[in-house]
């Protein structure tokens, strides 16, 4: 894992988005997986800054977003399709056609999934995967205890991610408890992944993630085998890495 360590979200953020960037120059119908949630926003603002004062062109590019939850329609202000319509596809020129979100209203998940997985493998795979971390350590909404293997699949949400999440519904209650998510597995396969992670709230699951043992307790966990993950933090989330001298060392070094 390549570990940066920004001083504030906005510089974490921008230089996670220079990732996005230089892989979108160099192969302009790049595959991109998507994430949602407070993690990504700046990425994504930053993104829509270099399209409309840089000309960075996404004409080409096509994406894949990890999760949505199951039940509600892509116009329902909280899904993941509404969430990514208005916070990037609507202020870039990416072609809507070449987005793709789960569905939160599928009859048949089981025949969705494997569709879902299809297309990706028809798209010749995912180039770069944007990724959050829950407070308990899990990668899109793989919760602990989903295997390390798992494709995309429909899940039951924790207790704890349902109240993480309420604030973004008007109550609690009114959180769905499922959502249709890629696996473990499925990120494992694609070609990079850039882990996003701020504040004093993921202090544990990123100790957990990046120092502690491979295990499908913490998802995340889990991108300790991937071959080519870059981990940016700011100062906050950073702070309970036992080398975190020595992952800023070789952040100067490097």
């Amino acid at each position: 894992m390549e570990i940066t360590i920004s001083p504030n979200y906005d510089e974490m953020s921008k230089a996670a988005a220079q990732v996005v960037a230089e892989l979108v120059k160099s192969k302009p119908n790049a595959v991109l997986g998507l994430a949602t949630g407070s993690s990504p926003l700046g990425l994504y603002g930053e993104l829509i800054r270099m399209h409309r004062e840089d000309g960075l062109d996404f004409s080409k590019v096509r994406s894949f977003n990890l999760d949505e939850y199951v039940g509600l329609r892509p116009e329902h202000e909280q899904s993941y399709r509404y969430f990514m319509e208005k916070n990037l596809f609507d202020d870039l020129n990416i072609k809507k056609e070449n987005t793709r979100v789960p569905s939160g209203t599928a009859e048949d998940y089981a025949k969705h999934c494997e569709e879902y997985e299809q297309e990706i493998r028809q798209a010749g795979g995912i180039d770069l995967q944007v990724l959050g971390i829950g407070s308990d350590g899990h990668i899109g909404f793989n919760e602990p205890g989903t295997s390390l293997a798992s494709r995309t699949h429909v899940t039951v949400l924790t207790q704890q991610t349902i109240a993480d999440n309420a604030r973004f519904f008007e109550k609690k209650e009114d959180v769905p408890i499922r959502a249709c998510t890629m696996g473990v597995g499925t990120v494992l396969e694609t070609r990079k992944c850039i882990l996003l992670a701020s504040g004093k709230g993921k202090v544990k699951a990123i100790a957990q993630a990046l120092e502690g043992p491979v295990t499908s307790m913490c998802t995340a966990s889990a991108l300790q085998l991937h071959p080519d993950t870059s981990v940016f933090l700011d100062q906050e989330a950073a702070s309970g890495l036992k080398l975190l001298d020595y992952y800023k060392w070789v952040q100067q070094n490097r």
